[in-house]
């Protein structure tokens, strides 16, 4: 078991390193294409696309049947199944753009219709005097160990053709998949580049269909680049990133296919790659769950931080005589804000340990002085966005410290001077423009 592992791993077998080479390549120019096609919003054109090639496969080995050759080319199939697919992607646009009938609704007419054509072309093909159909079938589902190596030479041709396109039309492409409207106002092709980008789309669903199957497709084409999506906001790294998850779940799951024997690579690889996906999901470094969880938490224990803190001063403020750092009552601290004992609990132990609070006993707190100079920088912010507010967006005194509170904790350093310019008091600190209640 161990040898057949390392065999496997290390594409010391030739026919294996047929199979993990192509799917790799196909996986890397799924993941460049499938990037644009997944921020263009068209996800599910592929599984258009890739349904509409089925008639053009019983099709084109009826007739190579019927010219006297073999039916079962695989560059005459695959140029079938390229003009099928391309009818389905013109048929559907063609109901877009002359009918009042949503994307889906035409899509799935296109996908049922053709996918229907095409289980019917298969039935009939079955049944031509002379002609061998067996196995037309695995196109449906894929058949990744029947390739060989011109599969391989052709499904790498044409997976490098397509990445090198995708990136010669990188800039016209992010165009049209983040604003075209303004492309269209711009002059650009908007409908022709779309055409291209879903010319390649057919390419990458044709060359796949051996690998992984026509049902199997979309998710080599979606998946990779929706896992990339939870890693990066730069698009640069989006698709080399779905590039490299595609190659990883095509390398993975063809080895796994053919370590564990009885297993089919097309559904092994889509299975890798979702686990993938799921794991970018949770722990994707932009857009995971487990990160953007890390920083609510973390925002909201600075906002109660702040909150206390600036409490703190508004108290100090009402106290007789001239403003001084001294022990705040810590009961008229607590009911200040409308905040549970817990939180204020944990919102006073956070502050211990950054460093703000100088003692905190049972009966009172005294700010330190990074504490206290903290605490006069936010009830400053705060009072300079609801002067803005108050003077620039007519909320009443009375309402304004609500609003106050939910973006003075986002207020940076320049956005502090540009509202000192615009009300016209830099470096002055002015007072609450409504009554501060001491409960």
């Amino acid at each position: 078991m161990l040898d057949t592992i390392t065999d496997v791993l290390f594409l010391k077998d030739h026919n294996t390193r047929v199979v993990v080479i192509s799917v790799m390549l196909l996986g890397v120019s799924s993941g460049v294409i499938g990037a644009f096609l997944l921020l263009r919003k068209r996800s599910l054109m592929g599984d258009v696309l890739s349904h509409a090639t089925l008639p053009g496969l019983g099709l084109a080995f009826a007739t190579m049947t019927a010219l006297g050759y073999s039916g079962k080319s695989l560059p005459g199939l695959l140029l079938g199944a390229t003009i099928s697919g391309a009818l389905g992607l013109l048929l559907m646009l063609a109901i877009r753009s002359t009918t009042r009938l949503r994307d889906d609704v035409a899509m799935g007419f296109v996908l049922s219709v053709f996918f229907g054509l095409g289980v019917a072309v298969l039935g009939m093909v079955q049944k031509m005097p002379g002609a061998n159909a067996a196995g037309l079938e695995s196109f449906i589902y894929g058949k990744t160990a029947s390739m060989v190596l011109q599969d391989a030479q052709l499904i790498g041709g044409v997976a490098l053709l397509i990445s090198v396109l995708a990136v010669l039309f990188k800039k016209e492409f992010t165009l049209i998949c983040f604003d075209d409207g303004y492309a269209a106002a711009q002059g650009w092709p908007v409908i022709l580049l779309d055409v291209v980008m879903l010319a390649l789309v057919t390419c990458v669903t044709v060359i796949g269909l051996q690998a992984v199957g026509l049902i199997l497709i979309i998710a080599f084409l979606i998946i990779p680049a929706t896992a990339a999506r939870f890693w990066t906001h730069r698009l640069e790294y989006m698709i080399l990133l779905a590039a490299l998850i595609g190659a990883l779940s095509g390398w993975l799951g063809a080895s796994f296919s053919g370590i564990f024997g009885n297993m089919p690579a097309g559904a092994i690889i889509v299975l890798v790659a979702a686990t993938i996906f799921l794991f970018s999901m949770f722990f994707g470094r932009a857009r995971g769950l487990v990160p953007r969880l890390q920083d609510q938490l973390r925002l909201k224990r600075r906002v109660g931080r702040q909150h206390l803190l600036r409490a703190a001063y508004e108290i100090l403020e009402q106290q007789p005589g001239p403003l001084a750092n001294v022990p705040v009552d810590r009961n008229s601290l607590f009911e200040h804000r409308s905040w549970s004992r817990r939180e204020f609990n944990r919102f006073l132990a956070h502050a211990q340990v950054e460093d703000h609070l100088e003692t905190c006993t049972d009966d009172e707190i005294l700010l330190s002085e990074s504490g206290f100079g903290e605490a006069a920088r936010m009830t400053r912010n705060h009072r300079l966005w609801e002067l803005y507010l108050i003077r620039h967006a007519d909320i009443a005194p009375s309402h304004v410290d609500r609003d106050a509170d939910m973006v003075e904790h986002i207020l940076g350093a320049e956005m502090v001077r540009q509202l000192e310019v615009e009300l016209g008091n830099p470096g002055h600190f002015s007072s609450s423009p409504h009554t501060i209640s001491s409960k």
